[in-house]
């Protein structure tokens, strides 16, 4: 058993991040092509900024003696955007070390006072996080992302995870390649507002057909990008697929991903009515680990999750 799994095994609760792409773009002005964010490791000022953001989330964990997963900005990291961001493959990479880097410093300075901090390898979708586009088989999934994950093994990160896969297969590449190297990884879906896949695959059936395809290689999964609405059917049916979700990132808003493409204006939602919505997933999820927040997400959002399902804890 690893690292990870024995301290999510403690069934301790991790806090983790919010929308941090909205946050720098909508609400801190800051702009990247193809809403890659990785990119701005190379702007001090954006690096700053990503201090402040992240110094706020640890401290909530702090103030309620949760862990924290500590996310690295990879999302849109893969190399295959290389071109679309004018970078070549090394570049790519050397922007996902600077990453790791930079989370390591920011652990580094918060681990006296919140533990554990795990160090996060996020790996994002080769395409559109909100349409599957050409959804590639695995073997391509595997060789698309085997760069970066080789890359993250060989940073040290604690595990990687899997973030708004619209589709199956490369779920399914993306953590065979973690299994080869070693890491434990998350997979984590995003789904429309009928509460399946942007591939239409019901989120239930897809769990299943990753965990029938890897040997239940993941140690969790989770859902991101997608408001609760979207998905709470889904997890009231109680099957046992809901007993492998450990963690949830939902977004702000309640617009379908394609209104959210065309949306020139952030929609933040109701913070508060955002925090007793977690409460009603809680509820549903017996094994829910890791909260946070997505798309349109900030330190309100969190916060007022943290204050329906923590209890904080005097200095």
């Amino acid at each position: 058993m690893s690292y990870v799994e024995t301290l999510l095994g403690t069934d301790q609760p991790f806090l983790t991040d919010g929308g941090f792409e909205t946050w720098l773009f909508f609400q801190q002005g800051f702009e990247a092509p193809e809403f890659a964010a990785i990119v701005l490791m190379n702007d001090e000022g954006a690096r700053q900024a990503m201090r402040r953001y992240f110094d706020g989330f640890l401290t909530m964990a702090a103030s309620t003696r949760t862990g924290f997963v500590l996310d690295t900005n990879t999302w849109r990291g893969c190399t295959g955007w290389g071109p679309a961001l004018d970078k070549s493959a090394s570049e790519m990479l050397r922007l996902t070390m600077d990453a790791v880097y930079f989370a390591k410093e920011l652990r580094n300075g918060w681990e006296s006072r919140v533990s554990p901090i795990l160090l996060n390898g996020v790996v994002g979708p080769a395409g559109d996080g909100y349409a599957p586009g050409e959804v590639p088989d695995v073997g391509l999934a595997r060789e698309m992302h085997r760069p970066q994950i080789d890359c993250f093994a060989h940073e040290g990160v604690d595990m990687v995870s899997a973030t708004t896969m619209t589709n199956t297969s490369e779920a399914i590449g993306i953590t065979q390649v973690a299994v080869d190297v070693g890491l434990p990884v998350v997979v984590s879906f995003t789904v429309e507002t009928d509460g399946s896949l942007p591939t239409g695959e019901p989120l239930g059936e897809a769990i299943d057909r990753v965990d029938a395809a890897t040997g239940h290689a993941p140690i969790y999964y989770m859902v991101n990008c997608a408001h609760p609405d979207h998905f709470l059917d889904a997890l009231k049916t109680g099957e046992d697929w809901v007993g492998r979700i450990g963690g949830i990132r939902a977004n702000a808003s309640r617009l379908s991903h394609a209104e959210l493409d065309l949306a020139e204006h952030l929609d933040d939602g109701d913070p508060e009515e955002f925090g007793t919505l977690y409460s009603k997933i809680s509820d549903l999820l017996p094994n829910l680990l890791v909260v946070g927040g997505c798309c349109g997400t900030d330190h309100r959002h969190v916060g007022c999750v943290s204050n329906h399902l923590f209890t904080k804890v005097a200095a």
